[in-house]
């Protein structure tokens, strides 16, 4: 027999320095078994109020903090993080599902990410220097943000948004996603002595919070990540008081394997560039692109690597890939691999998978069609279409038409031309012969339906900003108009 809910460990919310609990809690499952191991609050109004008005009260005094003090206080933060890594890698394991390596490895990322970002200045530009006067552009925070993250990632990317805001001088108030609050939950009270209270809020609910949020006048900004669909509807409701945004969104990444690469090197690196974390990642391989002179090797390659693949609970040390984080994904993605095999395309299977629990075989779908669903659509699951093709125009073309433009690779023995077919494709990020690099240092940012807005470097640091123009004369007396 399991153990009721009323036996389960409560997590709570922090909101002003303190602990809060909410009139209702939620389950959270771990998706190597399907069992609820913990509850987590379940706010709504009051309990996002309560965040708000925290958050409000802090902003004028965090405001005033010099930015070097800031600075360290993130430092600190991101060191407070590091200490507790391995307590938290395990918690991140079980409500994630990430193997325990990988999942300590995100914890650390994102104390790193903290410190970056807590590493760059905000300048002061000076926009014109002439006898007559200087111009100087300050960048302002904005207030209160609003901060929603999904559950794929649930701790590094909520670094990515609360490093540069806290840097910038906003205060927040942060939702994690309800299939993964636990981190952030116990990050939020590690934190509740390094960081003034109300600076940093961190708050829990099922679906109806984050319109709760995304339509709460208190708020100056939201940064979202997720899907373009959800995307759409923050904006919407963005929109009706003109807050400022940062979205995330979805992916359709392709990668483009040309015919001079080495095969046997490369192909440890294809394969996990699309199923690291299960494939639950935005800006993983969704759609591989093989020249018709070494299609089958590639393909052969990687159906080996599939087929000796570790998958199973991440606590076991030889796992090398998890569950579906949840059921609603592990549906959706079983349905459309389903449906690929009824369609009649090639479905290569990799090792066998447990029974219980949310779990796929990694899946490769030999040469289907350019308008199959598992082409089109972002499968974010272990599902990777393969697809051969003939010239360069034709590949880009191919590539290019989608509705995303997130992310992608070129994959060549030549440096030159892969940095020109990379400069023809469509998205935010391309890189050559590697997979999944981020950098605090470097921009992130979506084309087409995959985002508004940067994350990451000094522009994602500026998207928490509003820039202020001073017009300063150097000589005596006033001036009207030009």
């Amino acid at each position: 027999m399991g153990i009721s809910n009323a036996e389960l460990p409560v997590y709570r919310m922090t909101i002003a320095g303190q602990a809060v609990d909410a009139a209702k809690t939620m389950p959270v499952v771990n998706p190597a078994n399907g069992e609820a191991f913990a509850l987590a609050p379940d706010a709504g109004t009051e309990e996002l109020d309560a965040a708000v008005a925290a958050a409000q009260a802090a902003y004028p005094a965090w405001r005033a903090l010099p930015s070097a003090e800031r600075r360290a206080l993130i430092v600190k933060a991101a060191e407070r993080i590091e200490q507790h890594a391995k307590e938290l890698g395990a918690l991140f394991t079980r409500e994630q599902g990430r193997p325990f390596a990988y999942a300590k490895q995100e914890i650390y990322g994102a104390a790193y990410w903290l410190r970056a970002m807590a590493a760059i200045e905000i300048p002061v530009e000076i926009a014109e220097d002439s006898e007559a006067r200087r111009i100087e552009v300050y960048h302002e925070p904005l207030g209160v943000v609003c901060a929603i993250v999904p559950w794929n990632f649930p701790v590094m990317l909520a670094a990515w948004k609360i490093g540069p805001a806290l840097v910038a001088g906003n205060t927040m108030v942060l939702k994690p996603s309800p299939f993964t609050p636990l981190c952030m939950l116990r990050i939020a009270e590690l934190l509740r002595d390094v960081l003034p209270p109300g600076v940093l809020n961190v708050i829990c609910g099922g679906d109806a919070l984050g319109p709760l949020m995304t339509a709460h006048a208190g708020f100056a900004k939201i940064s979202f990540t997720g899907s373009t669909a959800t995307g759409k509807r923050v904006m919407e409701a963005a929109a009706r008081d003109l807050k400022r945004l940062t979205l995330e969104l979805g992916g359709n990444d392709a990668a483009i394997v040309l015919p001079d690469v080495d095969v046997d090197a490369v192909a440890e690196a294809l394969f996990f560039g699309a199923f690291y974390n299960s494939a639950q990642v935005c800006i993983a391989t969704k759609r591989l692109y093989i020249h018709d002179s070494i299609y089958d090797a590639v393909r052969d390659r990687l159906h080996a690597i599939a087929q000796r693949a570790r998958v199973g609970d991440g606590m076991d040390k030889e796992t090398q890939f998890g569950p579906l984080q949840n059921a609603p994904q592990y549906r959706r993605v079983k349905q459309l691999i389903e449906e690929t095999k009824a369609a009649g395309h090639v479905v290569l299977e990799g090792a066998a998978v447990p029974e219980q629990g949310y779990f796929l075989p990694l899946t490769l779908v030999d040469n289907p069609p350019d308008d199959a669903r598992v082409v089109v659509e972002e499968a974010f699951g272990p599902v990777l279409p393969l697809l051969r093709y003939h010239s360069i125009d034709e590949v880009i073309a191919r590539a290019n038409a989608s509705e995303y433009g997130l992310a992608g690779a070129v994959w060549s023995a030549d440096i030159g031309q892969a940095i020109e077919v990379a400069k023809r494709l469509e998205t935010g990020t391309v890189w050559i012969n590697q997979n999944l690099q981020t950098t605090p240092q470097a921009p992130l940012a979506g084309h087409k339906h995959s985002g508004v807005g940067v994350e990451n470097g000094l522009p994602g640091l500026l998207e928490f900003t509003q820039p202020k123009t001073l017009y300063i004369p150097k000589k005596a007396g006033y001036k009207l108009g030009f």
